[in-house]
């Protein structure tokens, strides 16, 4: 028994609409319900607090020691007593940096926010607002990388390189990074 090509074609249409009713949701569903949509409580509280999250990654994995992590590491890298003061002034330093920026970070993104959710912003209003957390962004990774540039002075080369080898990059140790800056 032969079917009629339209009732074919009306079966194929109920599939495929059944197919698009159960495609994905979108990956941002429940985000809605954030305080600051474009920023998790996780991003907020590591702005907040002025951690790094991945910010130094330029330095870290290119032979330029972290303070905080050569604070952890301060017995297996034999810090000398100067050593641990230049570090801990370092990290203390680049922590309120990045904490003052990071809450101003944080009270921009909410503003944004703000603005659109009250249908309150314009093509000026939008400028300005990314403007100003693009230069906040911006200070607060340079935070963080300006003390990773300041921490290499502070070690000796083969401290440099132990660090690396203690935070596990293999190979890194022999990257130019490492020690002092490679000579122009």
């Amino acid at each position: 028994m032969k079917m009629a090509p339209l009732a074919c074609m009306i079966i194929c249409l109920n599939f495929a609409s059944a197919a698009l009713a159960a495609a994905p949701a979108s990956p941002y569903v429940g985000q809605e319900l954030r305080a600051i949509k474009s920023l998790s409580p996780e991003d907020v509280d590591a702005y907040l607090s002025g951690k790094g999250v991945g910010l130094a990654k330029a330095a870290e994995l290119n032979g330029y020691a972290g303070p905080r992590h050569v604070l952890e590491l301060a017995s297996e890298l034999e810090l000398t007593l100067e050593q641990r003061a230049q570090t801990e002034a370092l990290y203390a330093a680049m922590l309120s940096k990045a904490t003052a920026l990071g809450r101003a970070l944080v009270e921009k993104e909410r503003e944004l926010d703000r603005l659109f959710a009250t249908r309150s912003i314009d093509a000026a209003l939008l400028a300005r607002s990314l403007g100003d957390i693009g230069s906040l962004q911006a200070g607060v990774r340079g935070a963080h990388l300006e003390a990773h540039l300041a921490q290499v002075e502070i070690l000796t080369a083969e401290q440099n390189a132990r660090y690396a080898r203690l935070r596990g990059y293999g190979g890194a140790a022999e990257h130019a990074g490492h020690g002092a800056p490679p000579e122009n």
